[in-house]
C-alpha cells in the first residue's frame, strides 16, 4: 500500500451542530450533545442503530467531569455499541475527526460518528489551562492561550500602524461574518467606520492583545457522521470526501533538541507535507474556502501565511484587501470562526463540519456565493499542534 493510500474512501453522510452560546442552561450535557446527535442523524437519514463506533472528545478538566463519555451515552447513543474517548487539548474535535476516518478508512467499521462538546460554564476553563503544564518547563505558558506572541511578531515585521490595522480588519471580516451564522455565539455588528476606536478603546488583555481580538468561551457541540465509500453514496446524495489530514504536534521542551522540524512552525510544516503529498502546488489557487481555527485576530493575521506558505507580506494584503471576506478570493471561516463561538471540545470539529457544508453548498445565509469544491480546515491546541484536513467534493483528485 502506498503511503496515504486509503484501504476505502472516506465521506461525511450527516453534520449536527448546536446553537453556540456562553450559558445553555435550559439543557445539560446530555441533552445538549443529544441536539447535535438528532440532527447529524436526521441530516444523513439514519438511526442510531446505523451507526457502528460512537467516538467522543471534550476537555475534562475544564467541567471535572471525570470519564464524561459514560454519562453522555444518555444523549450520544453510545450504549450497547463500540465507543472510544479522545482528548488532545484544542485539537480535540480535529484529533475525532482524524480518528473517526482512519476507522472508517481501515474496514474496522463502516459507519462512525464522532462528537466533540463543551459546557464551559459548568468548569474552569483558565484554571484547567493553567494547571496542566508542567510548572517549571511550561512556566511561560501559564497565560494558556492569552498571549500577544503574534502580535509582537507582525509589529516587529511590518509596524505598529499597519499591523494593529490588519489585525482589526480580520476581527471586523470575521464578524461580518458571524452575523450571518444564525450559530453564533458572538456577532456584534461591527462596521469599518469603528476601526480606529476598537484599535484603542478596547480592554487590553495582554500586550497588544484586545479584548475584541480573542475568542470566548461557549457552550455547544457538534457530531459528524462518517461512512465508507459504498455506504455514503448509498446514504446521500452530496457525500464530502475526506482527502487528506496531517496531524503535527510540537511540545515546547523539543525546541532545545534537534527534533523532526527544528525551524518551521507546525502549521507551516503540516500544511507542506500535506501539500506535498497531494500534489498541490498553489494552495491559494486550488482550495475555495478555508476554515481556519484562529484563536484570536492576531494569529489569524499571522496564520495565513503559514497555512498558505505564503512570503513576505502577501498574507497582509490578502486582509488589508479583504480578500479573505466571504465574497473574496480566499473566503476565511465564513462561519465566523473560533472569534465566532469556542466550545473548545468541539471548536475543531466545527472547522471540518462548516468546511463540509459549504462544499454540499447548504451552508445557509453564510454560504459564500462561488462554487466550492475543495476546501481546507484547521486544528489548533496544545502547545502549538497541528492538524490540518483537506475536503473534496468530488472523487476525482487520484494521480493529481
Amino acid at each position: 500500500m502506498g503511503y496515504r493510500k486509503k484501504n476505502r474512501h472516506v465521506g461525511i453522510v450527516g453534520i449536527g451542530t448546536t446553537k453556540f452560546s456562553s450559558h445553555r442552561e435550559e439543557v445539560n450535557q446530555p441533552e445538549m450533545i443529544h441536539e447535535a446527535v438528532r440532527q447529524a442523524l436526521d441530516d444523513a437519514g439514519l438511526a442510531i442503530d446505523d451507526i457502528d463506533c460512537v467516538l467522543h472528545g471534550n476537555m475534562e478538566l475544564f467541567e471535572m467531569v471525570h470519564q464524561p463519555d459514560l454519562w453522555h451515552t444518555l444523549g450520544s447513543g453510545a450504549l450497547g455499541r463500540d465507543a472510544l474517548r479522545l482528548t488532545t487539548g484544542g485539537t480535540t474535535g480535529g484529533t475525532l475527526v482524524g480518528a473517526a476516518d482512519n476507522l472508517v478508512a481501515s474496514g474496522m467499521y463502516d459507519t462512525v460518528m464522532a462528537i466533540g462538546f463543551e459546557k464551559l460554564q459548568e468548569g474552569h476553563t483558565t484554571g484547567g489551562i493553567t494547571n496542566m503544564a508542567d510548572p517549571l518547563w511550561a512556566r511561560k505558558l501559564q497565560s494558556g492561550a492569552l498571549t500577544d506572541q503574534a502580535a509582537c511578531k507582525l509589529i516587529a515585521e511590518f509596524g505598529e500602524e499597519r499591523a494593529r490595522r490588519a489585525a482589526m480588519t480580520y476581527r471586523i471580516i470575521m464578524d461580518q461574518h458571524a452575523c450571518k451564522n444564525p450559530n453564533s455565539h458572538r456577532a456584534f455588528g461591527l462596521s469599518w467606520d469603528q476601526i480606529d476606536d476598537l484599535m484603542k478603546t478596547s480592554p487590553p488583555l495582554i500586550g497588544d492583545l484586545r479584548l475584541i481580538h480573542m475568542c470566548s468561551q461557549s457552550d455547544g457541540a457538534c457530531a459528524i457522521i462518517f461512512a465508507a465509500e459504498k455506504k455514503a453514496k448509498d446514504i446521500t446524495n452530496w457525500p464530502v470526501w475526506i482527502r487528506d489530514h496531517i496531524t503535527v504536534h510540537r511540545e515546547e521542551t523539543l525546541n532545545l533538541c534537534n527534533n523532526y522540524y527544528p525551524t518551521a512552525t507546525t502549521h507551516r510544516f503540516a500544511a507542506a507535507q500535506l501539500y506535498a503529498r497531494n500534489g498541490i502546488a498553489d494552495p491559494l489557487a486550488y482550495f475555495d474556502v478555508f476554515e481556519m481555527y484562529d484563536p484570536s485576530a492576531w494569529w489569524g493575521v499571522d496564520w495565513l501565511r503559514d497555512f498558505f506558505l505564503l512570503e513576505g507580506d502577501a498574507h497582509l494584503r490578502l486582509v488589508e484587501e479583504r480578500q479573505i471576506a466571504i465574497d473574496g478570493r480566499m473566503p476565511i471561516n465564513p462561519s465566523g470562526g473560533v472569534l465566532a463561538a469556542n466550545p473548545i471540545g468541539a471548536t475543531a470539529m466545527v472547522r471540518v463540519a462548516e468546511a463540509a457544508k459549504q462544499i454540499r453548498g447548504n451552508a445557509g445565509p453564510h454560504q459564500i456565493p462561488k462554487p466550492v469544491r475543495h476546501a481546507l480546515a484547521s486544528s489548533f491546541g496544545g502547545t502549538m499542534w497541528t492538524v490540518l484536513f483537506m475536503l473534496e467534493k468530488e472523487l476525482n483528485w487520484q494521480g493529481v
